[in-house]
């Protein structure tokens, strides 16, 4: 071990560095103004995307930001300052927005190129944490997201000032996201391969068995016709439908060991019909998985089968279905 590693002198550096950051995200709420009203305005009103700039630390930060505003409703993206100079300034449109980042507001490549953006007529929000510099007077609003000091205790390293100013670019998004009315489903259709756009897009439909995959017998066959249909079909259940595909009943491996459990039943004489459950748990397939994963925690059950509007059977899945679909 490093001879100055010190455990309770690292964890009161750590926690340091939380109420220090912490302190400087608490000032930045008497800066929701007049100043973050008209920003939130402005990128309403833009018709193009939010392009978003920054240098060093503060164009990580707004990577970060222009990414945030495109998942939640605000059509935006990043360009490097000093590529812009170099030829992606042409990225750029009179239909657009820039939102500059700089702490100091006297970033030379983010200066640089803000005199073709303002003759272009492109509209100009700015966030820095020095409310007289150049980018503030150059901008059409200006947001201050300045701090007492950095958490590092050289007051140097960018740490206080880059949190703010992620808090501020998410302020601004999530504030558009409400005025916008953006929804869970929207935000499921910009994130398609998540989780969440999983459980808000994938429907019955696209994970069910159908056709001669679905487990079915006819009213009135024997249980071991049901079980053979059962055990070839590999759900743990079968299907019981009248000469319409209309479902009657299900019979699946519970009722099997019910009804084995049960002496006075004799298995080669009786139908699936006398020991199946009449009251089966149906879902239609225009509904969402998630809504089948809900049925099966509530009854306590693995497979349902799929009806049409009529009743008739149209597919069947179970609980390994909606975990390979990533559902549950």
């Amino acid at each position: 071990m490093h001879p100055m590693l010190d455990p309770d002198r690292l964890y009161a550096s750590a926690r340091c560095v939380f109420d220090i950051e912490a302190d400087a995200i608490r000032g930045l709420s008497a800066r929701i103004d007049s100043s973050f009203f008209r920003a939130c305005a402005l990128m309403l009103d833009c018709t193009g995307r939010v392009v978003v700039s920054g240098m060093g630390k503060s164009g990580h930060i707004a990577n970060k930001i222009a990414a945030t505003l495109a998942s939640t409703g605000t059509p935006a993206f990043f360009v490097h300052p000093a590529e812009a100079s170099h030829g992606d300034l042409g990225m750029i449109t009179d239909k657009d927005l820039v939102l500059a980042l700089s702490n100091s507001g006297e970033t030379d490549e983010l200066l640089a190129i803000l005199p073709l953006i303002k003759r272009q007529g492109i509209p100009l929000v700015a966030m820095s944490g020095n409310p007289n510099s150049s980018l503030a007077r150059l901008a059409d609003v200006h947001i201050d997201v300045s701090v007492p000091v950095e958490a590092c205790p050289l007051n140097l390293a960018p740490t206080s000032s880059t949190t703010a100013t992620l808090v501020m670019g998410d302020a601004l998004a999530i504030a558009l996201l409400e005025a916008r009315g953006f929804t869970a489903d929207d935000f499921a259709r910009s994130h398609p391969a998540g989780s969440l756009g999983r459980k808000l897009l994938l429907r019955i439909s696209d994970i069910m068995h159908s056709g001669d995959q679905v487990p079915r017998v006819a009213s009135g066959s024997s249980v071991s016709d049901a079980l053979i249909e059962m055990t070839r079909k590999g759900l743990g259940l079968t299907a019981v439908v009248d000469g319409d595909h209309r479902v009657l009943g299900v019979f699946t491996d519970g009722d099997l060991r019910r009804t084995l459990d049960d002496a006075e039943i004799d298995l080669r004489g009786t139908t699936v019909d006398a020991i199946m459950t009449v009251r089966a748990k149906t879902i239609t397939s225009e509904k969402l998985a998630v809504e089948a994963a809900r049925l099966m925690e509530d009854f306590t059950i693995h497979a349902l089968l799929v009806v049409d509007s009529a009743g008739k059977l149209v597919g069947a899945l179970n609980i390994h279905d909606l975990l390979r679909a990533r559902v549950v």
